[in-house]
C-alpha cells in the first residue's frame, strides 16, 4: 500500500501538471445594428473588463464615414483621421455610427446598403486600431447583428455561434476585428462542404447571382487547389450583387466578392472567381515593387487550376498563352507598386516558363507549386525572394529569371 504524498508535494505535482502560463480571457463583443433609412450601421464595442485594455487608437481615415462617438471611459479624437478610446475600469463600451455605402466615383460601389440588404466589408465596420493591452490578457471576440425586422439573415466568413452571432478568431492578430465580407438582408444562399471547408455562396434575392454554377466550379477545382495551398480555411463566404456594384472581384479574409454579371470563365480562358479564390487561399503579400508576384500567382492559378481539373484542354491552354503574349507585348518590366493587366499577363507567362524549367531541372520533383508554398510562408515577398526560392529549388541559376523584366 502506497503512502499518501505530503500536502506540499501534492501541490507541487498539481502545479507541474498545469500549464505554466495561461492568459486572462476577456470578452470583447461587437454589436452591429443596421439602419437602412440612414445608410448607416450603429456599432458598439463592449469590453467585459475595461481595465484589461489601456487604449485603442483607431485609424478613421479621411472620408468622414465615422460619427456620433459615445463611450464609457474616455474618447479623444485628436484629429479627424484618428481617435483613441481609453475604456477605464469595469464593463466598458464604445458606440458610433458608420456610413455603409462606398461610391467609387464612377457611379459604382464597393459597399452598398439598400432598404432590403447590405453588402460590405467588416474592416469598415471596425476600423484598424493600435491596441495597448495589459500583459497576460487575451481578448475573446464575438460579432452579433441586430437586423431590421423584415431582413432574413446575415452571413460572414467567420464561424457561426448563434442565429446572427459569430466568433472572430484570427491567431495572426492581437486585436481580432471582424474583417472580410459581410452580407445581410433578404438573401438567397447555397452551401457545400469541400474538403475541410464549409462554403457559402450568398447574394440578395433578385441580383442574378449564379450560386449553383459557382458551387459547381468550386467542386471541380477544389481538390487541385488543396494540393497547392496547404492553408485551408474552415469557412469560405462568396458574395455578390449586380449593378451598381463594382464590376469585378475583391478578396478578403475567408471571403470574396464577385459581381454577379461576371462570367465564371471569361472568353480569354481565365476566371476572375478563381483568381480571387487564390488570393484568399494563398494570402501572399508583396514588398519592394513586387506586386507582379501577388497578382501573377493569382492569375497563374486561375488558369492552372482550370487546366488541372480538365476545364482547359491543351489547345485552349495554348490559345490562352497566345492571348497573354499579345496582351503583354509592350511590357518591358514587371516591377511596380500596382500590377496592371498587361504586367500580370506577362508575369503569368514568366511563371509558366519557370514551372517548365523547375520540373526539367529537378526531374519532376519540384514545380511552381513549391515556389508558391514557400512564398506563402513569408510575411511579404520580394522579387529577390522569388528568385532565391526558385533557384534554391533548382540548385543553380535560372535562365528564365535572368531577365530584364525583373530588374
Amino acid at each position: 500500500m502506497f503512502a499518501r504524498p505530503p500536502l506540499l508535494l501534492s501541490a507541487l505535482l498539481l502545479t507541474l501538471s498545469a500549464p505554466l502560463w495561461a492568459a486572462k480571457r476577456v470578452d470583447l463583443d461587437y454589436r452591429v445594428r443596421f439602419l437602412p433609412e440612414s445608410d448607416q450601421a450603429e456599432v458598439s464595442l463592449v469590453l467585459e473588463k475595461g481595465d484589461s485594455v489601456r487604449s485603442l487608437r483607431f485609424n478613421l481615415g479621411d472620408k468622414g464615414y465615422y460619427s456620433d462617438f459615445e463611450s464609457s471611459g474616455g474618447w479623444n479624437q485628436d484629429d479627424p483621421g484618428h481617435g483613441t478610446w481609453v475604456p477605464g475600469e469595469g464593463k466598458a463600451s464604445l458606440t458610433y455610427r458608420v456610413r455603409i455605402s462606398h461610391p467609387r466615383g464612377d457611379g459604382r460601389f464597393d459597399a452598398r446598403m439598400t432598404p432590403d440588404w447590405a453588402l460590405l466589408r467588416g474592416d469598415d465596420l471596425v476600423p484598424a486600431a493600435t491596441l495597448d493591452m495589459v500583459d497576460g490578457t487575451e481578448l475573446v471576440s464575438r460579432l452579433e447583428f441586430e437586423l431590421p425586422k423584415d431582413w432574413k439573415s446575415v452571413e460572414t466568413g467567420w464561424t457561426r455561434v448563434g442565429k446572427n452571432r459569430f466568433r472572430i478568431d484570427n491567431p495572426e492578430r492581437l486585436f481580432d476585428r471582424p474583417t472580410g465580407w459581410i452580407i445581410a438582408g433578404k438573401l438567397g444562399s447555397r452551401r457545400a462542404t469541400l474538403g475541410n471547408t464549409d462554403i457559402t455562396v450568398s447574394a440578395p434575392v433578385g441580383e442574378q447571382m449564379r450560386r449553383m454554377d459557382i458551387l459547381t466550379l468550386m467542386t471541380y477545382i477544389w481538390p487541385y487547389a488543396r494540393e497547392v495551398f496547404p492553408r485551408e480555411p474552415g469557412k469560405l463566404l462568396i458574395v455578390g450583387a449586380n449593378d451598381p456594384m463594382w464590376r469585378g472581384g475583391l478578396s478578403g479574409p475567408n471571403s470574396l466578392f464577385m459581381h454577379s454579371a461576371r462570367p465564371l470563365v471569361s472568353e480569354n480562358g481565365t476566371s476572375s472567381l478563381v483568381h480571387e479564390l487564390v488570393h484568399v487561399l494563398s494570402r501572399i503579400d508583396d514588398t519592394d515593387r513586387s506586386d507582379w508576384i501577388t497578382e501573377g500567382v493569382a492569375e497563374y492559378y486561375a488558369i492552372e487550376l482550370l487546366r488541372r481539373s480538365g476545364g482547359l484542354g491543351d489547345d485552349r491552354y495554348e490559345s490562352v498563352r497566345k492571348h497573354l503574349r499579345q496582351w503583354s507585348r509592350k511590357v518591358d518590366s514587371l516591377r511596380g507598386e500596382h500590377a496592371t493587366g498587361p504586367v500580370t499577363a506577362r508575369a503569368v507567362l514568366l511563371m509558366q516558363d519557370l514551372d517548365k524549367e523547375i520540373r526539367l531541372r529537378t526531374d519532376g520533383k519540384h514545380s511552381m507549386d513549391d515556389v508558391t508554398r514557400a512564398l506563402m510562408r513569408l510575411d511579404k515577398a520580394s522579387t529577390r525572394d522569388f528568385i532565391e526560392i526558385s533557384e534554391n529549388l533548382m540548385g543553380g541559376a535560372s535562365d528564365v529569371l535572368d531577365s530584364k523584366l525583373l530588374r
